[in-house]
């Protein structure tokens, strides 16, 4: 039998007559990897970690010898959660002596993390005198008594993550990024850590493998079933779930699985140990993309132990729950969902991973980046997430949970009015009409056109499908797309924007190129003309999914006309080739470049349509990079110099007989909006959210009397950063809804 089969067995026999020892088990394991050291160490209250057992050291050491976590290489291994294999460990920066341990003799040393459900109870460390690095069944065998001893530990009490005190009853703030705007009121429900093992040793080991065999299968079958019942073909999220369901089949990692059974594991055991390995190499990957699929591994190592730990029951989630984790996966997300879940916060997540995308496709309030919650929450702890202020409250003060409880109430209360005005058309209280339309990227979002009652569509983000892919589709496949979001549309105008990649929104298997300026680097259409044969491909796509209808085609990021000019010739070359064509071809560009400002008139002579992209245009106006979160809110949209660029590009564009929209989020904002519609803009597009307020806000507006007031506004402004706070004057004196 070979030594790990062998300890394992040993294990078992000890462990089946009562609680193992940890001086036996020390002795046990130093016999079986011929180590003249074995030590454990547990933590204890006020971060310490205590040597609780050895083999090898002097004995009078246990009890006495105490390292802070962080302190030496135990304390090392203990804060980073990873293990250290050292030859020489004495050379090490981290190594702290302690003469009452004897320990000056060994050389080598291996240590590794007990860990269990997340926190960290302890860390086993093995010795040798003669310098060497243990071998990889070594630390297999090392880690998987560790896996053994956070359960003994958890089980006896014998180790303290943190202690009890006053500061588990007091509100604590934690500040995010915001993935999903909305507020959320409720209980906390915590999932931060995969689903631990009842039972982690095995008899037969060709029953486990039968048992897993089987767990796969039903695993599967259920995710066919989520997908199948929660959202419709040819969706994004839908592809999201159909490419992690190849992953939880790969027989790659399976295969590493069944080996840890055959070692003496059970199968939720050996399913924990490799997930854990696995994750542990996927956070030490420094490539982003790589670190958002982190999610999608654990909830698939998640959705495969409960699947196998039949006697699991599901967690009853309270009524406007808080779901806190430190990465959530897409299929888990959707599960959550759908038992009512009322917002979530992770410790890990961007805006372009496969669970933000799906949060943002199902209106969910989403809050990322908000590190150490789960430390510190517990279950059923109330908790306040104010997304749209990136903010999450544990254990509010009784007067913040009575404000916020009312803002629910009134935003509930707002959306029943907005509701009953979504079959009105969209005017103002004068009778000007204002176009009111959508940003989407995801097939999952068409549903709120008709949910809104929408004009159209304004942006639609080509690249945000292929994102959720990972890859771009082809041109049959994205002429399905198209097509679909056109038959949603049914006759409302779609204008599509092509491929709007680089910078932040790589596609996996690209190497972002390195630039210390992404946002004006290589990117969208400059991409697009350098790779023309992507670009040319979706101009396909796009074509084909008209089907003989009209089609509007903007492109991204245009910085001079001979850029449009080269990008527009692509189009017409494809649209030559392409039948029956289009029943009206519409090609413009989006203005999120100043440089075209003093190229407006040449444009306007070809562009047939022109859309303000403010998000990117902002930041390129007042040199801001709008992911620096010191500069957040420095730079205001109403401020002169953005107002009198939008009412320059009106004003031309009106002379030439060119329609504007404006597709940045500021469209969506009352307040901003009316602003733009008193500039003359009366095509705005916006996320869905935004859509009801702002019709609500048009019709009680007088456009003829706020036109004089903001001009008199203008006119005086005396170079002011902002003039927010006259026209949001004028706007409650007169009642109206910002």
């Amino acid at each position: 039998m070979s030594t790990p089969r062998r300890l394992l067995a040993r294990l078992r026999h000890l462990m089946a007559h009562g609680t193992a020892p940890l001086p036996e088990l020390v002795r046990m394991v130093a016999a079986e990897l011929v180590s003249e050291v074995c030590s454990i160490y547990v933590v204890r209250p006020g971060d310490l970690l205590e040597l609780a057992a050895t083999e090898g050291l002097k004995p009078e050491a246990v009890g006495r010898t105490r390292l802070r976590i962080g302190e030496g290489i135990v304390g090392l291994v203990a804060a980073t959660g990873q293990a250290l294999n050292l030859p020489d460990a004495q050379n090490h920066p981290a190594w702290a002596y302690r003469p009452e341990t004897g320990e000056e003799r060994y050389a080598s040393l291996l240590a590794v993390p007990v860990r269990r459900a997340g926190r960290t109870l302890g860390v086993i460390a093995v010795q040798n005198k003669a310098p060497r690095r243990y071998d990889a069944d070594e630390v297999e065998v090392v880690e998987t008594v560790a896996m053994l001893l956070a359960e003994l530990l958890a089980s006896t009490g014998s180790a303290e993550t943190a202690e009890e005190d006053i500061s588990a009853t007091v509100p604590r703030r934690f500040t995010g990024t915001q993935l999903v705007a909305g507020i959320a009121l409720g209980p906390v429900l915590r999932h931060g850590a995969a689903h631990a093992p009842r039972r982690l040793l095995a008899d037969d080991p060709a029953q486990e493998l039968a048992r897993l065999a089987h767990a796969v299968e039903a695993m599967q079958r259920g995710l066919d079933e989520l997908i199948s019942a929660r959202l419709p073909d040819g969706d994004a999220p839908r592809e999201i779930l159909e490419s992690y369901r190849l992953v939880a089949a790969d027989a790659g990692w399976l295969k590493k699985v069944n080996d840890a059974i055959r070692g003496g594991l059970s199968a939720e055991a050996a399913v924990h140990r490799v997930g854990g390995e696995l994750r542990d190499r996927m956070r030490r990957v420094a490539d982003p993309y790589i670190r958002e699929r982190l999610a999608d591994l654990e909830d698939m190592v998640n959705r495969l132990l409960v699947t196998l730990d039949e006697g699991a029951v599901a967690v009853p989630v309270p009524p406007g729950a808080i779901l806190l984790a430190r990465r959530l996966g897409p299929a888990e997300l959707l599960d959550w969902h759908a038992r009512g879940i009322a917002g979530v916060v992770v410790e890990e997540g961007s805006a372009t991973g496969h669970a933000a995308i799906l949060a943002r496709a199902l209106g969910l309030p989403t809050l990322g980046g908000v590190r150490g919650v789960l430390e510190i929450a517990e279950d059923d702890d109330e908790a306040l997430l104010d997304a749209d202020d990136g903010l999450l409250v544990l254990r509010p003060e009784q007067e913040v949970r009575q404000a916020y409880a009312r803002e629910l109430q009134a935003r509930t209360d707002r959306q029943a009015r907005w509701a009953a005005r979504r079959d009105l058309p969209s005017v103002t209280a004068d009778g000007t009409a204002v176009h009111l339309m959508l940003n989407v990227g995801l097939a999952l979002e068409l549903t709120q056109l008709d949910a809104t009652g929408a004009a159209g569509i304004g942006l639609f983000r080509t690249e945000i499908a292929m994102m959720a892919r990972g890859t771009i589709a082809d041109v049959a496949e994205q002429a399905a797309v198209y097509g679909r979001v056109l038959d949603a549309a049914a006759g409302r105008p779609v204008m599509f924007r092509t491929l709007d990649l680089g910078g932040d929104k790589m596609l996996p298997g690209s190497a972002a190129p390195a630039e210390e300026n992404p946002a004006m680097g290589w990117r969208s259409l400059r991409i697009g003309l350098d790779r023309p044969a992507v670009l040319r491909r979706q101009l396909r796509a796009l074509l084909l999914a008209a089907a003989g209808r009209k089609l509007s085609v903007m492109f991204p990021m245009v910085a001079t006309v001979a850029e449009f000019r080269a990008a527009r010739a692509l189009l017409l070359a494809e649209a030559a080739r392409v039948r029956p064509a289009p029943e009206r071809l519409a090609i413009g560009t989006m203005l999120e470049i100043p440089a075209l400002m003093w190229q407006l008139p040449e444009l306007l002579r070809e562009a047939d349509f022109v859309s303000l992209g403010t998000n990117d245009l902002m930041q390129f106006l007042f040199a801001a990079d709008r992911g620096t979160p010191s500069l957040a809110g420095r730079y205001d949209f109403l401020s002169p110099a953005m107002l009198d660029l939008v009412a320059q590009v009106q004003a031309q564009a009106a002379a030439a007989g060119v329609p504007v929209s404006v597709c940045g989020e500021v469209a969506g904002r009352p307040l901003e909006a009316m602003t733009l519609v008193g500039l003359g803009v009366t095509t705005l597009s916006m996320p869905a959210s935004g859509l009801a307020q702002v019709k609500d806000l048009l019709a009680s507006l007088d456009l003829p009397a706020f036109r004089g007031v903001l001009a008199s506004i203008r006119r005086t402004a005396g170079g002011a950063a902002s003039l927010r706070e006259p026209i949001a004057g004028w706007a409650r004196e007169h009642g109206l809804p910002i």
